[in-house]
């Protein structure tokens, strides 16, 4: 096992460094860069000095003349030497491949460096919104899983009875209505949308949260994570009830069970010994991808219905601005993550089920 962890780990590397590449020279040909933001700025609005970090200079000082600065859209009329001060500040004065390869030399030592527009440093940033997103994400991974597997089974075991065909009803209809709505129609029951005034719509908690005594941070808590749980919720574990469901039925249905049973073994011993076993593996499978999707990509419409100032709308704002440092940083902490939650997933398979050995099979 150890051989087959290291390999692993050393496919990681160019794994993201292949992400990276890819991502990268999409950028190079998306159109309204950094340097374009700022210029929209300049012509559009006749500001944007407050944008500007790192030095950018004092705009009032430039000269505007007719010249065209020819590479950017909208810098007709702008001095090209403060083309190229923007430039240099947002390092594009530098070859595409020079600036990838600093970039992931500064990545492999976790220096992300400061963002274009917000004067601050990326990490901090990250480490800022961490909070939201990990608060969202642990609890609808811990309660979706919680709700899906124990159902799935029950749903397993009475298939086709009336409790299997209520259930089901209710899991289809929470899964094809979007999360989103769902929560504006909570907003608007239960958040003084325009009946009920029960739950705040801002905030994970309150503004005097540090002065509550300990079991009032904990009502409070709950206070502002209900709807936007509820909202989540709903549509996060039908897929997994409904595979959890599915995959106890398969293996119901397998010999061993049958023989199982003949020995004199009784359904439970047969259900938690035998068949939970196996059928948990196809679960686990796609554990990492539940794991992403709820910390990091999950919730981006959510945030932004209650307010929520996470990872998710911290990305979504960094792409809109064209914030690359914020883009590429989230990337390729989220790559890394998940290429690390990949193989603790397999790892959890061996623990599962000892019969697998990943160490003789090709990598």
């Amino acid at each position: 096992m150890g051989a087959y962890i290291l390999r692993r780990l050393l496919l990681m590397i160019p794994t993201i460094v292949g992400i990276m590449a890819i991502s990268f020279a999409v950028v190079q040909f998306a159109p309204g860069g950094p340097v374009e933001q700022v210029i929209s700025d300049l012509t559009g609005q006749n500001q944007g000095g407050d944008r500007l970090s790192g030095g950018g200079g004092d705009l009032g000082g430039q000269s505007f003349n007719d010249e065209s600065a020819g590479k950017y859209r909208g810098a007709q009329g702008l001095d090209p030497e403060f083309i190229a001060k923007l430039e240099k500040q947002f390092g594009f004065d530098k070859p595409p491949l020079e600036r990838f390869g600093k970039m992931m030399w500064d990545y492999i030592r976790f220096d992300f460096g400061e963002s274009f527009f917000r004067n601050t440093s990326v990490i901090d940033l990250i480490l800022e919104k961490m909070p939201v997103s990990i608060s969202l994400g642990l609890w609808i991974l811990i309660l979706s899983y919680a709700i899906s597997i124990p159902l799935g089974i029950r749903k397993a075991i009475s298939d086709g009875s009336r409790f299997d065909v209520w259930t089901s009803g209710i899991i289809v209809v929470g899964y094809a209505v979007p999360s989103f709505l769902f929560g504006i129609l909570l907003i608007v029951l239960f958040a003084g949308g325009s009946f009920l005034d029960w739950f705040p719509l801002r905030g994970i908690v309150s503004d005097n949260f540090h002065q509550l005594p300990w079991y009032e941070k904990i009502i409070d808590y709950v206070w502002h994570m209900t709807l936007p749980l509820i909202t989540l919720l709903i549509s996060a574990f039908a897929t997994t009830t409904l595979l959890t469901k599915n995959s106890f039925i398969d293996e119901i249905r397998k010999q061993y069970v049958t023989t199982a049973r003949a020995k004199g073994l009784t359904d439970s011993q047969v259900l938690y010994r035998h068949v939970f076993r196996n059928a948990m593996l196809i679960i686990i499978a796609g554990f990492p991808g539940a794991f992403i999707s709820a910390f990091f990509t999950g919730s981006l419409l959510i945030e932004y219905i209650f307010s929520l100032d996470g990872l998710g709308r911290l990305g979504y704002d960094a792409v809109v601005k064209r914030d690359y440092p914020i883009v590429f940083a989230t990337l390729y902490i989220f790559s890394l993550m998940g290429l690390i939650v990949s193989l603790l997933s397999d790892l959890i398979y061996t623990w599962v089920d000892p019969r697998i050995d990943f160490e003789r099979r090709d990598v």
